[in-house]
Formats: C-alpha cells, structure tokens, sequence
C-alpha cells in the first residue's frame, strides 16, 4: 500500500489535535474539517489546511460523510482518521471513504458492522469461546416482552442500546415497577443518539468492575494486545477516571481477560486500533471465571494515553503504520508493561448544580504543566452547547499507582477555569477518596459517595487572605494596579494601632469577612473578572468573591418562585405534565438534551403546573421560562 502523505481527521476538539500531533511528528500533512461553531477553534488553527463543512449542529456537519469525503477530495488527503465518536465506528462511512480511493484509518467495515450490534456481537463472541453475560439478545421488542424478559433474568437488570456507546441509550432498572419508564427513555436516548431504538438487557452485576483490554491487529493476520485498562469510576455510564493497568489484577486473570480480547480480534478480523470492554464481579476480586465480554469499540478510546504511558507506545502511529499496510511494530512478547498511569476527564460541566453542562467564554484556561494534558480547548475559545462537553484529559504516570495518584490530584487542584464551571475539584475528590487509593472500588463507586464526592466547596483560609488581600489593592473600579501603588503598601494603617486588613466580601451572596495574611506561604493564583469579582482557584475550584451584595434580580431560575427555567442552551426531548396537573417535588416535569446527554427538570416543591411554555421538539436558550408552578396548601 502507498505511505500515507495528508491525513483528514474526520473530527473535532482534542482527538483531533491529538493525531495532527503525531502526524506532525511523522512529516504527514494535516486537515481540519469543522462546523461553523468550531471556525475559530484550536483544531482548525493546528492543521495545516481546514474546511469547513456545514452548520454547528452535528447532524448538519460532522455527521454528513459526503462533505467530510468531499472535503478530502479537494485537499487532497489521501488518508482519514475518524477519531472517536460521530462517525468513527459507521461501517457505511469506511466503505464510502474507501470507495472514493481513500484510505481508511481504522477496521475494515465488516469488522465493524460485526461488533457494532450489541447482540449480534455477543452472539459472536460465545461462538469463539469468549464468556459474555448473562442476558435477553432476541430480536423482539415489544415492551411487554422485554419486561417479562427482565423478569426471567431478575432484577435488577441492565437496558443497553443494541447500537450504543458511550453510556447512550443505557438504564439500570431496580425492579418492575421503574421498567417501563427506564425502557421508553433508553429507547429515545438510542433513537436520538444512533437511530435505532433496540434495546437488550443484562443481568446487573452487583459490584462490577469496567476492564478493557486495548488489541491491535494488522492486514498480515497478526493480533496482540497491550494490556489492560480499569475504568471503574464512572458517572451516568460515562467515564471519569481511567488506569492502566488495573489495580488488584492478577496474573492469572490478565492471562485470561487479555487472551479473550485476542480470540474476540481475530473472530472478527480484526485491523487496527479496538478496545475488548469486559465486566467483572468484583465482589471476591478479580477472577478469571467472573470476567464477561460486554463489547468493543471499534475504534480509538478516549482512555488511549494511559496505555502509551505504561507501554511507551504511540497508538496513533501504530494505526497509521498499519492502515499503510505495515506489520504491527512489535510482537507480544516484545510489549512491556512499566509503571502506573492515571487519567481524569475535564468536563465543562457543574457538579454542585446536578453536573449541569457549563456553556461560555473561555476567559481563563490553565492546565498545570506538571502531567501530560490533552486539551480541546484554549484560553479565548468558547464552549457551546453542541458537542460533548469533554473539553481535556489530564494524565499522569509514576513508578507506582500511588504516586501517579497524587500527581494527578496535585495537578487537578491546579486546574484554573473561569468563568466556565468544570469538574476538577470534584476529580480531585475522587482521586483522594480513601476507598478510590486502595483500589475497593466498582461502577457504583462514584454514586454510593456523590454526596461527599460533590458536596459544597469551602475556600480554606489561604483562598480567604488571598481574596483579601486582592481587594486591597483594586482600586474603586474594581481593576487591581500593576504594579500596585506605593499608597497600597499604607493599606489597613490605624494611627497607634495595628493595621486593620479584613474586608467584607459576598461568596454566593453570602456575606464574609475575609482577612489578608502576610504569613501565608502558600499564594493562590487570583483574577479579577470584568464583572468586579475577585476569582480565587484552589483545589480545582474558582471561588468568586463579590465586593457588593447580589441584586435581587437574577435570584430566581432555579425554581424557588416557581418558574422553572433552562439551565442551559438545549432541546425539549419529552414533557411529563400539562397545565392544571399537581405535582410533588422531585417529580418530573420534562426532559432537557443538551451535550449529547438528557437531564430531568424536577419539580423544587409540591404544587400544580399553572403554565407550560414548551412543547417536545421545542429549542430553548439558556434562562428560558419552561413552566410555572404554583405552591400547594
């Protein structure tokens, strides 16, 4: 096969940037392809040519194949990386780009299509000997068939999209009473995210463990493996911290788990990048008989870099070497394992408001420069409402896992933002979770602990005299003096008496006095936003301190006067309630889809619905009036 000279990355944000990198490094030309939303973002500045494709929304860009064909044809590309997500695991889209004299950076289509439905794939893996869960795979999907299925399999059982990824279309279902309505939203989720509404179902293991085994096959028929990941700690069915290799593993279950990914490759014919996901029962440890094939991604993982942190690999090459029709750079035994590497996802998103998805300006972006970080995004760039809300991966690896730990914490709590919210604070929580550090940890992990895990942040007194002492020296506008005058240095001074340096400042409009310290040896790094605030980052968070109250204006929107409005931009998915309906707290009133995942607006006190300003379907901007209630007796 000809080298590879010009690739397209059929993608956005950080996978993209991630395989221009490697490209770069290999004297590849580059192409960007992006949406009207993304004309100014890193990915299109980083290639070496961009096009643009279509429309912010995805469906009218991204995922149409013939412009991002097109879009190769006119620059040029002889090659396309699909990255992960949009179109990276659709078979009809490699065989598309391969027909246009194209080359394709990932599996052959059959490959795909083989492994691309749930059911069909695990049918496929039991004939190649590989274990896979217990469960219902048939073709019938009346409802009332899948319930009594679920019945036979006992609760509690697991909905899964049969064209899923990603946790999209999947529900975990307590008992008979909640399967209905966990059925319907799975199904719309499915339908929204893949366009097929098929559902199968799982027994639910009670303690499971995600481990997935990164394989790599090439055209020449040979397939090996580069051990195993653990991604445990997830949220929603979403990853949020992965590792390599997997703490407690033993050498008897890595055989085993890691020789099935192998046989599950080469059922299929399997070239290229692909992760084996399988679950395990975690309640007596990991064993080898209690480890099931669940599925694969047919593509690159976003957990990629640890494992080229522990094997001192470059996936992204490899892929390329092999889609040029080169052997696999390395044998089995040639493969080795070193260190520990940790990784946690940066999403642009509030855990203390439900992990509400956090839109806006980028107007302060710093990643620490102490662990390898993967971003998206830059300072100055905008976060919308439209993609993923992953906006960078931070990793860290260390001798053992204990240091990669506290090196990956150290560098969340560095984590600057502002004046979007993100989750750092809350992954350096988890990070520092007593039972995350011994390694007693399952899928359910981060839901047993949310309270703690999300509980209010408190600025230590270091964020306080550091905010302090930030109002001392900004003057009436509120802009701070560089360099600070002479004057400032007269602050506080009381004639026979020591200088007085607390101030009273407002954090989430409540009232503080806040002292500055000359005896701090630990600064915080400190903003002062265009709106007056003094913005203090400290383990991962940005406290905003305010000189002034809040107005009383702008204090509703999260429902205490009965309007419930938007958090966010997004699109009505489904309405629970009509006008005149009571309601309890807690109920559900209607759906909201914003960054690829579906939130539920509860009602915040019993009451009846007076007024409903949406309907299903309906697009809403951020602040939107959607209902209003009215109290009950």
């Amino acid at each position: 096969m000809p080298q590879i000279t010009s690739i397209l990355v059929a993608n956005r944000g950080e996978i993209a940037r991630r395989v221009f990198a490697t490209a770069r490094r290999m004297g590849i030309a580059t192409v960007a392809v992006y949406s009207e939303a993304d004309a100014q973002a890193p990915h299109v500045r980083d290639a070496d040519r961009a096009v643009l494709i279509g429309p912010a929304v995805a469906r009218e860009s991204y995922l149409v194949q013939e412009r991002i064909i097109a879009a190769a044809i006119e620059t040029g590309a002889d090659a396309i990386h699909p990255g992960y997500g949009f179109l990276s695991e659709n078979a009809d889209f490699a065989e598309a780009v391969a027909a246009a004299g194209i080359t394709w950076i990932g599996p052959p289509p059959a490959a795909i299509r083989a492994m691309g439905l749930k059911d069909a794939a695990k049918a496929l893996m039991q004939e190649a000997g590989v274990p896979v869960t217990p469960g219902y795979l048939g073709e019938d999907q009346d409802p009332a068939n899948l319930a009594r299925e679920a019945e036979r399999i006992g609760y509690p059982v697991l909905i899964k999209a049969v064209a899923g990824g990603g946790g999209k279309g999947m529900r975990r279902v307590e008992g008979p009473g909640d399967f209905e309505a966990a059925l319907t939203s799975a199904k719309r989720e499915a339908a929204a995210a893949f366009g097929d509404d098929r559902v199968l179902l799982e027994t639910y293991v009670t303690r499971p463990r995600h481990i997935e085994v990164q394989v790599f096959g090439d055209s020449h028929r040979n397939v090996v493996h580069l051990f195993e990941r653990d991604c445990s700690l997830q949220r929603r069915h979403q990853k949020v911290i992965e590792e390599a290799p997997a703490p407690g593993m033993t050498e008897a279950a890595r055989a085993a788990v890691t020789a099935a990914a192998v046989r599950a490759a080469q059922a299929v014919g399997y070239v290229g990048a692909g992760t084996v996901e399988f679950i395990a029962d975690a309640s007596q440890g990991l064993r080898p008989d209690r480890i099931w094939f669940m599925e694969m991604n047919t593509r690159l993982q976003v957990e990629h870099p640890v494992t080229e942190m522990v094997t001192g690999q470059d996936l992204v090459e490899w892929q390329i070497r092999v889609a040029q029709g080169e052997r696999l750079p390395l044998l089995q035994d040639e493969i080795t394992l070193t260190g520990h590497a940790v990784e946690a996802r940066l999403y642009a998103e509030n855990p203390a408001a439900g992990f509400l998805p956090s839109t806006g300006d980028l107007d302060h972006f710093r990643l620490p420069p102490t662990v390898r970080a993967d971003a998206g995004v830059e300072e100055g760039g905008r976060i919308t409402p439209f993609y993923d809300p992953m906006i960078a991966k931070l990793i860290a690896h260390a001798e053992t896992r204990e240091q990669a730990i506290a090196d990956l914490c150290e560098a969340c709590d560095g984590v600057e933002v502002w004046p979007v919210k993100t989750n750092a604070g809350f992954l350096s929580r988890c990070l520092e979770a007593p039972g995350f550090i011994a390694g007693d940890m399952d899928t359910g992990f981060i839901d047993r602990n949310l309270a703690e895990l999300t509980g209010a942040a408190e600025p230590t007194p270091a964020a306080l005299a550091a905010a302090a002492a930030a109002a001392m020296i900004a003057d009436d506008s509120g802009i701070m003096e560089e360099p600070p005058s002479p004057w400032r240095e007269l602050a506080g001074f009381r004639l026979n008496r020591a200088p007085e340096t607390a101030v009273r400042l407002f954090l989430d409009g409540t009232p503080i006095v806040a002292a500055a310290s000359e005896t701090e040896t630990e600064p915080r790094s400190v903003l002062l936003d265009e709106d007056g605030h003094i913005v203090v980052f400290e383990q991962g968070q940005a406290f905003a301190f305010a000189p002034f109250p809040p107005s009383a204006e702008g204090a509703e929107g999260a429902g205490g006067d009965g309007q419930i409005r938007s958090p966010m931009p997004g699109k009505v998915t489904a309405v629970s309630v009509k006008a005149g309906d009571t309601v309890a707290k807690g109920q559900p009133l209607l759906t909201l889809e914003a960054m690829k995942m579906e939130h539920a607006m509860t009602a915040p006190f019993d009451g009846r619905v007076e007024t409903l300003s949406v309907e299903a379907g309906a697009q809403v901007t951020e602040g939107a009036v959607l209902v209003t209630l009215a109290a009950g007796d």
